[in-house]
């Protein structure tokens, strides 16, 4: 049997976003945001598509409490908010595209982390495109000058994403050794 997460094993994704999604870089007291990574992961190992959507509320919801319980910036709430739908999208769909590399062995692993890493990058240019054009903030900048000024923040985005998924592989990886060295079913 593979291991995949399913209903219940999705609850260490939601918390990992829910833990996270404070900060996107992250500070002396908090981790960088996991969302992408979540998105990404449960692309890759959550069965039901339904759940896609599932996250996305969570991701709204845990927006909505930072902001009214715990004073987090409305910086990035704007017309632009909607975007975060195919952001996230296109890290979930590169997850499921990836299933088809899980048995690959090396080969696979390095196929997993080259398209989590490509997939942020596509979800970069999303959210932080329809940010400078919907959300109202950057009507008088030239768009190659809102380019530059976010690009600075770029390899941390793609970077965290990147972390989180691998150290996500790993863990899998790691609970499908322990299962086939207890003696139950062979995993991953």
């Amino acid at each position: 049997m593979k291991l995949t997460m399913n209903n219940t094993a999705i609850l260490p994704l939601l918390a990992l976003m829910a833990a996270t999604r404070v900060h996107h870089f992250g500070s002396a007291w908090s981790l960088p945001d996991a969302s992408l990574a979540v998105f990404f992961l449960a692309g890759l190992y959550v069965s039901q598509r339904a759940w896609l959507a599932g996250l996305l509320v969570a991701a709204g919801l845990l927006d909505y409490l930072a902001i009214n319980q715990f004073n987090v910036s409305d910086w990035c709430m704007s017309p632009a908010y909607g975007f975060l739908i195919p952001t996230y999208a296109a890290v979930w769909l590169a997850g499921r595209y990836c299933r088809r590399f899980m048995a690959a062995g090396q080969q696979g692993w390095l196929l997993l982390t080259a398209l989590a890493a490509a997939s942020a990058s596509v979800a970069f240019v999303i959210s932080n495109g329809s940010f400078f054009l919907f959300s109202g903030r950057y009507t008088d900048m030239p768009m190659v000058d809102y380019s530059l000024s976010v690009s600075q923040y770029f390899p941390a985005y793609v970077g965290a994403a990147v972390a989180y998924a691998v150290a996500g592989f790993a863990v899998v990886k790691a609970a499908g050794v322990l299962m086939a060295a207890v003696g139950q079913e062979k995993a991953v």
